[in-house]
């Protein structure tokens, strides 16, 4: 599979000498570009990536005024993306130096990061899916009596579905044990 190369973003904002601009140095820079790619690869919007990557290299707590202003983004693009990371336990809540403001700090535990994509994302989608094949095994019993081809093929591919949802159903316990 060839290797994405990285996409031009608004937080591209460090100059071509390396110097910071608006705090935010060429490492953390990349860092950011490096957690867009990921978030885009993903089916992610990049200002997720964009707003995860700064609080991962940020060796602080960060506000929200902080993330808008040093990676150029919406309000609301950053109130979107704070909530969703949250939402999936990618951040959290931390003390930070403005008391009136509230402050962010990345999870940097991979295994707490999966296991809140696991919960918040991943599993209600499968459960989902799960109850969307059930009802279309039973929507479409008929075809099975069929002795048309193509109807012989697709019962087979439905059930071949519902087979892949009760694996993915029964492994994803067994995942969420793992990682404790």
């Amino acid at each position: 599979m060839p290797s994405l190369a990285p996409v031009p973003s608004r937080a591209s904002i460090v100059a071509q000498n390396g110097d910071a601009i608006n705090g935010v140095s060429e490492l953390e820079n990349e860092i950011v570009d490096h957690f867009a790619n990921l978030a885009s690869m993903l089916a992610q919007p990049r200002s997720y990536g964009q707003i995860y990557g700064l609080l991962f290299a940020s060796t602080r707590p960060l506000s929200f005024t902080d993330i808008v202003e040093r990676l150029d983004l919406s309000k609301g693009s950053v109130s979107q993306g704070l909530k969703a990371l949250h939402a999936v336990g990618a951040i959290r809540p931390a003390e930070g130096p403005d008391w009136r403001r509230e402050h962010f700090v990345a999870e940097t535990e991979l295994r707490m990061l999966i296991a809140g994509l696991l919960k918040e994302s991943i599993q209600p989608q499968l459960k989902q899916g799960t109850a969307h094949v059930e009802a279309m095994r039973v929507r479409h019993r008929p075809l099975s009596a069929s002795r048309n081809g193509a109807g012989k093929a697709l019962q087979d591919r439905l059930e071949k579905l519902h087979s892949w949802h009760r694996k993915g159903c029964a492994l994803l316990p067994l995942i969420s044990k793992f990682l404790g």
